[in-house]
């Protein structure tokens, strides 16, 4: 009797949660996750938040090479999940006719871009409890061309750069732009170096979306808004070489590729 009673203590104590995943185990790509509410979660090594009904979210970088672990633990119980990440081959785009100054910026602009990538980075680092990434994502912009998209190693001007981490839709300046998902407006800025008018919202958990190259912002930092809001219209602002929006999503500080929630092929 007590040899029954020691296996059936053994088998709660080592039960498993049960744990869905919405998303592909990919470099780049979007995950959400689903499982008991109030257990424990961490990604790798960091400990992330998990929804009232059970949901977390993660990412995987452009060039992670290594399996991803998850760990679950609820009342003590620990379980833990590997799950191994697929590589990607990625284009490779050239890009002339750019302002040499915004390919190879002269050192009066260090500070500056300095400076703007300090604010970029402290918006993608929020780690609200706001739950908008749960929902499905919208395009941003109707009628456009895909005219590139995320991972591309990138040549500007014959010299190579850093790898494209957006997705960009082409389209006439003035086109209107739509929010892709509920969020809060982190960052607003009319006149960036790179990236020119540029819009930051953040959707919860460490998931922000950015728009860039805007010709207009029609938000103000710190404004909530709804998806399919008009937020701004398409420009050619910072560099660019002619007009499109540029689209990025972050989980934190890692780059997401935006088509993985917008069912874009690449």
């Amino acid at each position: 009797m007590k040899k029954i009673l020691f296996i059936f203590i053994l088998f709660f104590s080592t039960q498993l949660y049960a744990v869905e995943f919405q998303g592909k185990f990919i470099q780049g790509h979007f995950i959400i996750g689903k499982t008991e509410p109030e257990t424990k979660v961490w990604i790798d090594k960091k400990k992330v938040k998990i929804t009232p009904d059970g949901f977390f979210v993660f990412g995987l970088g452009r060039d992670r090479k290594y399996d991803v672990v998850i760990t679950l633990n609820k009342d003590g119980n620990k379980q833990k999940i590997v799950k191994k990440v697929q590589k990607r081959k990625y284009n490779i785009q050239k890009i002339d006719g750019l302002e040499e100054k915004k390919v190879t910026p002269p050192e009066e602009v260090y500070e500056r871009i300095k400076r703007e990538n300090k604010w970029i980075g402290e918006a993608r680092a929020l780690d609200s409890n706001l739950t908008f990434f749960t929902k499905k994502f919208i395009v941003p912009v109707k009628n456009a061309i895909i005219s590139g998209v995320y991972g591309s190693q990138r040549i500007l001007n014959g010299k190579p750069k850093w790898p494209h981490y957006g997705l960009d839709f082409a389209a006439d300046k003035g086109t209107k732009i739509k929010a892709m998902l509920d969020g809060t407006a982190t960052l607003a800025e009319p006149d960036l170096f790179y990236t020119g008018g540029t819009l930051i919202f953040d959707h919860g958990h460490g998931i922000s979306t950015l728009y860039m190259h805007m010709e207009k912002i029609l938000v103000k930092k710190g404004q909530k808004v709804k998806q399919g809001d008009v937020i701004g219209t398409v420009g050619a602002t910072g560099r660019a070489t002619g007009a499109h929006l540029d689209v990025r999503l972050n989980w934190f500080q890692t780059r997401l590729d935006p088509a993985t929630v917008l069912d874009i092929k690449n």
